[in-house]
This record gives C-alpha cells, structure tokens and sequence, in this order.
C-alpha cells in the first residue's frame, strides 16, 4: 500500500473551548495520508493560572505523538521548577523525558497499548503480567516506576515525532519546539514566529549532527529523516558519549518566552502539513479574514484545511493537518494596563479623576 489514499479523508476532528483568559478552537484532519499520525493536546484550564496547547507530527508511526499528546503535560506539572515558576526549564525537561519514559519495558508496554490492535492487545497482557503492584511502588520516589519483563532492554522507539508547545501563565507565554511544526503570534495582524522549523541544513543543527557522527544527504538526517529534532527515533540517539542534547537527533527544545500586550490577537500552533502551503503571514491574514465572519475558531481551523488540500494526490496539500488557534480576551491584564495608563496620564480635569477614581475602585474589587 502506497503512503496516498485514491481519495482524500476530509472529515475533521474538532474541538472549541474558553476559559476567562482565552478561547480556542482546534481540528485535525487526516488528508490524503494512509494513516493519522498527527496528535494534539488543549489544556485551558491545567492549572488555575496556566493553560497548555501541544502539537505533535509523527513520523513512521502515531505512536510517539500519540505518547507526548497522553504524557508531556502531566510531566511540565509534575517537575519541581514547574513549581519554582521556571517553566522553561520544566517543559524542556519534559520534552527530553519523553525519550525516557518510552524506554524498557514500561515504554513498550505503554507504545503498544497506543499502537494498532494487535500491539494493543499484547501490551494490555504484559501489563497484566508484568507491571508492578501498588505495594511495590513508591509514587513519590519515582512516578514512572521500571517493570521486569520480555522488552526490559527496549531502547525506545525508532518511529517519533515533532513537538510543538505553548504554555500560557498569566501575561507569559512560553513556547518550546522540537522538529517543524510551529507556533506563530499574530501582532496587529503581522505575523511572528515563536518557533524555528529544525531542519538538517540549519548551520547549528548540521553542527551536532556531523559532530555526533551523522551526516546530511539530500537535505535529510543520515539520508532518511528531514528532522534534526524530534522525540522517538532512538536509532539516531546511540552515541553513548554524549549526553542528549548532543545527539545525531535531539528532542532538547528550543524556549521562547514572550509577554503578552494588548497588541496580541491569537497565536496559531500547527503542523508542517499547513505550513508546506502558508506562510506564517499567508495564514495569519487568512485566519484574522475568517474572524470577521466565523466567531467558532475550530471553523476557521477546518477552513484552512480546505484551503490547502492539494486537488489531487502527490506534493503539497497531501499531509495529515492539524490546528491549534488560540485567541485571546481583552484586556490580557487588567490590573497592568490601568496601572501604566495612570502612570502616564498627563494631570487631569475634576471628571477625568473622578472616572480614574472609579477605575482603580474597580481593580481593587476585581483583585480581592
């Protein structure tokens, strides 16, 4: 069977959702791909204070972006500078677990249970036969606890997958990437990157990856794989020497972190299969277009896959498609934007103070 279907599968996965700070929609469509490799994961509400949208791309398989889309949030919470307020720190530790937690024969067991039916069925088994019993683990030692069993020295998945996040905290957004999927701010309607797609030819991923002992034949990491970031494909992490960060291919993220103004109207998180046929700009003016008309944003999410689905099979337009759009509600911080409104207010009339004096009433009732 090819990797092309004779006929595109068009229907579309969606799912809209707000809270006080935002509001989201997001579709998934599989295209004209034989299989859905593509997962997601929209968390508005993951903590009181925090919300989290990923993206993920698989490549030889769904099961690593179906892995990261069931687990690499809950490890962002779970990890003590997550706690300590560095969510940097914690979402790059995160994305480099993942490579760990799919490793032995808990990893396997967790791969096959995600994976087609026949894996699934042998993973619900082993997990019956050889997962710990309650007695035998520690949860606040180790909240990932080895097994014994016939995959203990499973060294992980040669599949993977790309790794697009945006966690969003009060005014800070922070974004962390591995492989080119992308995140992209819309700024009074100019588009801005918040990723960088890691693709082999890039003078600092080809640094790693000849110092690592690989090489790049037509534009593709060992002649196979047009990633130089990915989580999963442990064939290219086998140099023993060298820590993670330092491998052939890496799931160590590039960190961004942006502070929200008023100017930010959405941001956009999607997988290479839109930006093979849009630009950020191209997209960015698309989706702010739709807004005029379409208040549910999954909407313009399918409208954008309807755009870029290629007439026939073979190019562009031809990859499974997944989209994240996040907009957000104005003002983004209340108590900041009155606060620099007074600073910089020049001396004002009797009624001016008066609506001043009632604005900051209004703050202060907001905030207790």
């Amino acid at each position: 069977m090819g990797i092309y279907l004779s006929a595109p599968k068009t229907e579309k996965v969606s799912e809209d959702g707000e809270n006080e700070r935002l509001r989201y929609g997001l579709s998934s469509m599989q295209g004209w791909r034989t299989t859905m490799e593509d997962a997601h994961a929209a968390y508005p509400d993951l903590d009181r204070s925090t919300s989290f949208f990923g993206v993920y791309d698989g490549h030889g398989g769904k099961v690593v972006a179906k892995f990261c889309a069931k687990y690499l949030h809950q490890q962002v919470l779970k990890h003590e500078a997550y706690l300590a307020g560095d969510l940097g720190t914690s979402v790059q530790n995160s994305f480099l677990r993942m490579d760990e937690m799919m490793r032995g024969q808990r990893g396997w067991r967790e791969l096959a249970i995600l994976g087609d039916k026949m894996d699934k069925f042998s993973g619900m088994i082993e997990g019956l036969i050889w997962s710990p019993k309650g007695s035998e683990v520690n949860d606040h030692i180790d909240d990932w606890p080895s097994e014994e069993g016939p995959h203990s020295d499973y060294h992980g998945p040669n599949s993977g997958s790309t790794a697009c996040v945006a966690i969003i905290q009060n005014n800070r957004v922070v974004v962390a990437n591995a492989g080119d999927s992308r995140c992209v701010m819309c700024k009074k309607g100019q588009a801005y990157n918040l990723s960088e797609d890691h693709k082999p030819d890039l003078e600092l991923e080809k640094e790693r990856i000849l110092k690592a002992g690989g090489f790049i034949q037509f534009g593709r990491v060992n002649g196979s794989l047009n990633l130089a970031r990915a989580i999963g494909d442990v064939e290219f992490k086998q140099n023993r020497s060298l820590p993670a960060d330092r491998q052939i291919v890496t799931a160590n993220p590039d960190i961004k972190t942006v502070e929200l103004c008023d100017d930010d109207e959405f941001l956009v998180l999607a997988c290479d299969g839109i930006w093979d046929c849009m630009t950020s700009q191209q997209l960015v003016d698309y989706v702010r277009e739709q807004l005029k008309t379409e208040s549910k944003l999954s909407a313009v999410c399918e409208r954008v896959f309807d755009r870029c689905l290629a007439p026939s099979a073979g190019g562009e337009g031809c990859d499974n498609m997944t989209m994240i759009l996040v907009q957000f509600k104005k003002p983004v911080d209340l108590n900041a934007s009155v606060g620099e409104k007074i600073q910089k207010e020049q001396p004002l009339s009797s009624d001016q103070r008066s609506e001043t004096e009632t604005d900051r009433s209004s703050v202060e009732t907001e905030s207790k």
